[in-house]
């Protein structure tokens, strides 16, 4: 019989405000530790990848929606799964990029960087933006 391991997760429910995003940032960096803790190491390049990926969909779940968030990260097989959860229906839109700092980065570093993104409507009206990346150490 082949063992099961169970795969760490990560739920974390986040206020409309701007501490919403260190908030998970600090949360993604201690998951990730932990998982290289238990036997599944995170390549560190991979870690900070992750880390700016969160950073980036929590910042815009803030700054462009009414309502709270959720994080949701799920590690298996050597991926991250990051699911941000918001209340709008609106999908991210790639606007041209501010060179002197006023925005537009984001969504195009996040389907850089993922190996997956996709944006799904929830049941409650919101949408569910997932990315996955590559993590194993």
């Amino acid at each position: 019989m082949t063992p099961s391991y169970a795969q760490p997760r990560r739920h974390l429910d986040l206020p409309p405000d701007t501490s919403a995003a260190g908030r998970a940032r600090d949360a993604t960096s201690r998951f990730l530790q932990s998982a290289g803790d238990q036997g599944q190491p995170v390549h560190p390049a991979a870690a900070d990848a992750a880390v700016l990926i969160v950073t980036e969909l929590v910042t815009n779940a803030v700054r462009h929606t009414d309502g709270p968030c959720t994080l949701d990260l799920v590690l298996h097989e050597g991926l991250l799964d990051i699911d941000v959860t918001d209340t709008s229906s609106a999908p991210p839109q790639i606007v041209r990029p501010h060179v002197h700092g006023g925005g537009g980065w984001g969504w195009i570093l996040v389907r850089h960087i993922a190996r997956d993104v996709d944006v799904k409507p929830t049941p409650t009206g919101g949408k569910r933006v997932h990315a996955c990346i590559a993590v194993a150490g």
